[in-house]
């Protein structure tokens, strides 16, 4: 049987969706499973060996169409359900089954704080669409795998990191998901351990003040990596680091698809959406009560109160034992 399955973006919900890929492939007779996605996350899936061929929309969305028309797959599986989603879907014509995104639960829950959603991770709310093709929950989490070239040798880090380290992902797509500089210099204090900080070349910056926040020994125990690794490259540190801190982000999914210890932090948005670290230990830092939170199921790039309370008011108790979260 062949199979597309539809995820467009972004890196933490290509992530999520890799459950799917390999109950597609592993558990239904003669599967090909093709994934269609944008170009920029071509390199999630091509190492993926569950996947048989990735299409990107490098053109219009009629070029695409033809490219998947050629194909002549059997069965849709759209884990986006989205306009763009819809219109293939249409214009393929085959079997297709659509993810429930739940989005007036979420718009509930957002503008009245009335909270209908399901106690169910995103995860199986994905699997639960390909469950007409038989699949079932195999337990094994999530997927993410690193071409060997993008392996990082401990060894060609600084000494103190390569005997354990901390790895902190200071970045996240909204300004609403990140902690403020001072707060992020708050929590590197109080790791008292050495620390890699994680993030894109946006994040380069904000990482440069946290260490200048230091001493002048701070570069031996904090290493800026944001904006230095490639993805992959970030996923090995993650791999290999003793514990993971992060904003709820892409690099979280990552760090629990390796089923690291997490310490996940939320601003505006809520576990309750159901992407919180999936089969992994984990501690949620949040501000509980608040009656703006949350305000919105992504973000934003300000807050819009103006006060940001969901992270200038964060308690960074980071004394161990921490409580397990469990949602």
């Amino acid at each position: 049987m062949k199979i597309l399955v539809l995820r467009f973006s972004s890196i933490g919900d290509i992530v999520l969706a890799t459950p799917v890929l390999r109950a597609l492939a592993q558990q239904v007779l003669g599967a090909e499973v093709h994934v269609a996605t944008k170009p920029s996350y071509r390199s999630l899936l091509e190492p993926n060996p569950y996947v048989t061929k990735v299409h990107c929309l490098t053109g219009s969305l009629g070029e695409l169409v033809q490219e998947l028309k050629a194909e002549q797959f059997d069965c849709i599986i759209d884990l986006h359900n989205n306009l763009r989603t819809r219109l293939i879907k249409l214009r393929l014509g085959v079997k297709a089954y659509s993810f429930d995104k739940l989005n007036w639960q979420k718009w509930l829950l957002v503008n009245f704080k009335v909270d209908k959603l399901p106690r169910v991770h995103i995860v199986q709310r994905y699997l639960e669409t390909a469950a007409p093709l038989g699949v079932k929950d195999d337990g094994k989490g999530l997927d993410y795998f690193i071409p060997e070239d993008q392996e990082i040798d401990l060894k060609t880090l600084p000494a103190a990191f390569q005997q354990g380290y901390v790895a902190v992902a200071i970045g996240a797509q909204h300004a609403t998901k990140r902690l403020p500089l001072e707060k992020l210099i708050e929590l590197c204090a109080k790791l008292a351990q050495p620390i890699i900080l994680l993030g894109g070349p946006e994040d380069q910056e904000m990482g440069q003040s946290i260490i200048a926040a230091f001493n002048s020994e701070t570069e031996f125990f904090i290493h800026n990596g944001c904006g230095r690794y490639s993805l992959h490259q970030s996923a090995s540190l993650l791999r290999q680091a003793q514990l993971v801190v992060s904003h709820d982000t892409g690099l979280m999914h990552i760090a629990a698809a390796f089923q690291k210890e997490i310490i996940s932090i939320w601003g505006n948005t809520v576990p309750e959406f159901g992407m919180y670290p999936y089969r992994t230990e984990f501690w949620a830092l949040e501000v509980k009560g608040l009656s703006c939170r949350p305000c919105s199921k992504i973000g934003y790039a300000k807050c819009p109160q103006g006060h940001f309370k969901c992270m200038r008011d964060q308690v960074l108790d980071l004394e161990f034992p921490l409580i397990k979260d469990t949602y």
